[in-house]
């Protein structure tokens, strides 16, 4: 979603705050700006577009100023122009906000019978307004910016600078995240702490309802209640910021790539590779007298969600429920007290899961969360923090974060079974060597990307894809249409391979390709015979199995090996050959695979 970078120092900040809007790109944006002060005035420059657009505007028009903030913003309010881009501000304050204001209409219907004067149709200019009007009225800054905040209703997280105090910038959050970063002769805010890394190695994540005053050498904090109050500073883990593409022509591709290391690092953290058996483990939860697991997540976590589902339920032997996080908590689905709440989420701050959450902690539910970055909000407010180990995730479509979900999911699962008693020695180490192995067979995927490469020609020429799978891979073959869908802007659904007959069947024809992920298990034969049903309606056939073509029965478009494997690996093999397959079409395609258009990489509003 949006991003936010806010300076407070003795240098000129223009071309740092220009930096950090660099690194948070990833996040999916329409326009972008950035405001600063000086000598009691405030001056902005903002660009509809991407941030080169941006740059080249402060090249030909620099600002100055030791204070400044910054912004890229994805359009919620108000289209995506550069009028609506942030920051918005007035003669007294300038903000930059991410989130959404819930009520802004009639506190513009408010402010404008006082006489303030809208330029934009944004939800943002009403903050901007408000703070100004109690200022005009007498109030000081802070006093101005805490009465404000109190009138606003629904999720922000602001920076906000002033015209009259070069000294003094606000951050607040409530439902979106914010972190100050310490330096030693600046002060920084940042809604990603990517944004910060270049800056300081120290960060405080404000809590929900904080709000700071924050000077060039110093932050003093507030709670909801207005009352100061500590919170730790936290060292960032540098190894993650490391944000270039190396020899590769994206970061999706980079991070495809990546997906042997990273693997077998979540996978470390769980696993004695020597002993092929799980560490021993204290979650903080008695996981032997769970009866019941509600799984939830969004996009591609929803997909692994599935995927933990038969996991679960194969060597658990406890029922799960899954549903889409901006669904869950609308359902108000019966609770027992011995049921657990699992929560997945790649940032960490996903707003619907975030919800979701918040509403089964306040029916006293026991919450875990699998989660790629350990400080988030999701993890900070979980019982149970289930860590993936998969780094700074750039491209904006996962790939390496949805593995390592896996990964994480399939240790946790098997805790689950061992502390359920039904999983045997024999079975755990079976299942644990399958694992282990995962890596190296992916890397020995990625060796040879001509299959996947040749096949992108075909695809691009097509309207439609079909995705079909069975049993524990039809979850994938969801998120195979989604990949497709988000980086190369063909239109693709993902269907239970069983299902072909109940109504997707009428749109084969010999110009759909269908892509079949048709691992040789027990339900081979069974994913073999609805391929032939298409083959028999001129459909063409994409086969992504460890079984040879021939096995197939039928005529090919192509076919995709993967290598052998045990039967819960296999999500993971068949989730690289669609990630490649939407990657090399989009390469084709010519698409934005990074940052695709209207797509965000965190989604911090419902």
């Amino acid at each position: 979603m949006c991003g936010i970078i806010g300076i407070i120092g003795e240098n000129s900040v223009s071309d740092d705050l220009i930096k950090s809007l660099e690194r948070l790109e990833y996040r999916g944006y329409d326009s972008a700006g950035i405001a600063t002060v000086y000598n009691g005035r405030m001056d902005r420059r903002r660009a509809n577009g991407k941030l080169k657009n941006l740059i080249s505007l402060i090249h030909n028009s620099p600002l100055k100023g030791s204070t400044g903030i910054g912004h890229t913003r994805w359009a919620t309010h108000g289209r995506p122009t550069e009028r609506n881009a942030h920051p918005h501000m007035n003669e007294d304050v300038s903000v930059v906000h991410n989130g959404i204001i819930e009520n802004f209409r009639e506190l513009r219907s408010e402010l404008e019978k006082a006489g303030c004067i809208f330029y934009t149709e944004t939800d943002t200019e009403t903050i901007a307004h408000m703070i100004s009007y109690y200022i005009r009225h007498g109030a000081g800054i802070v006093d101005a910016v805490g009465r404000a905040l109190k009138r606003l209703k629904g999720t922000f997280a602001l920076g906000i600078i002033f015209s009259t105090d070069e000294d003094i910038m606000i951050a607040a959050r409530r439902g979106s995240p914010l972190a100050i970063g310490h330096g030693n002769t600046a002060m920084y805010i940042g809604s990603d702490a990517i944004a910060l890394a270049p800056f300081t190695s120290a960060v405080t994540y404000l809590e929900e309802g904080d709000w700071a005053v924050i000077s060039s050498k110093n932050a003093i904090i507030r709670d909801s209640n207005d009352e100061v109050v500590q919170r730790s500073v936290t060292a960032l883990e540098v190894c993650n910021f490391q944000m270039g593409k190396g020899n590769h022509r994206h970061y999706m591709h980079k991070e495809i790539h990546e997906q042997p290391e990273v693997i077998s690092r979540t996978l470390s953290n769980y696993i004695d590779k020597a002993e092929l058996k799980l560490h021993p483990f204290d979650i903080g939860v008695d996981l032997s007298t769970i009866d019941r697991i509600i799984i939830s997540g969004c996009g591609t976590s929803f997909y692994s969600s599935l995927v933990g589902r038969y996991w679960i339920e194969r060597y658990a032997c406890i029922p799960v429920e899954v549903d889409f996080s901006s669904e869950l908590r609308y359902r108000e689905p019966p609770l027992s007290p011995n049921s657990l709440a699992l929560f997945i989420s790649q940032s960490g701050e996903t707003a619907d899961t975030l919800a979701a959450l918040r509403y089964f902690k306040a029916k006293h539910q026991t919450v875990a969360s699998v989660v790629n970055v350990h400080t988030s909000t999701i993890a900070r407010e979980s019982n149970v923090v289930i860590p993936t180990l998969a780094g700074s995730e750039v491209g904006v479509a996962s790939t390496k974060a949805f593995t390592c979900q896996l990964s994480a999911i399939a240790c946790f699962c098997l805790m689950l079974a061992k502390s359920q008693k039904n999983v045997t020695k024999f079975n755990e180490r079976e299942i644990i060597s399958g694992l282990v192995d995962a890596p190296n067979l992916i890397a020995a995927m990625l060796s040879d990307e001509r299959p996947f490469n040749n096949l992108a020609y075909e695809l691009a020429k097509a309207s439609n894809v079909l995705y079909l799978g069975r049993g524990i891979n039809c979850p994938v073959a969801l998120e195979g249409a989604l990949k497709l869908k988000e980086v190369s802007y063909i239109h693709a659904e993902g269907y239970p391979a069983g299902e072909l007959k109940h109504g997707p069947i009428a749109l084969v024809d010999e110009k759909i390709p269908v892509i079949v992920l048709a691992p040789k298990d027990k339900l081979f034969n069974k994913t073999v015979s609805n391929m032939q049903e298409i083959a028999s309606r001129g459909g063409r056939i994409v086969f992504v199995s460890d079984a040879n073509s021939d096995e197939a029965g039928c005529e090919l478009l192509a076919h995709l090996p993967i290598p052998k494997a045990h039967p819960c690996v296999m999500p993971l093999l068949c989730a690289v050959s669609v990630q490649l397959i939407a990657y090399h079409t989009a390469v084709i395609m010519g698409t934005d695979i990074d940052q695709p258009r209207n797509l965000a990489k965190s989604v911090t509003v419902e």
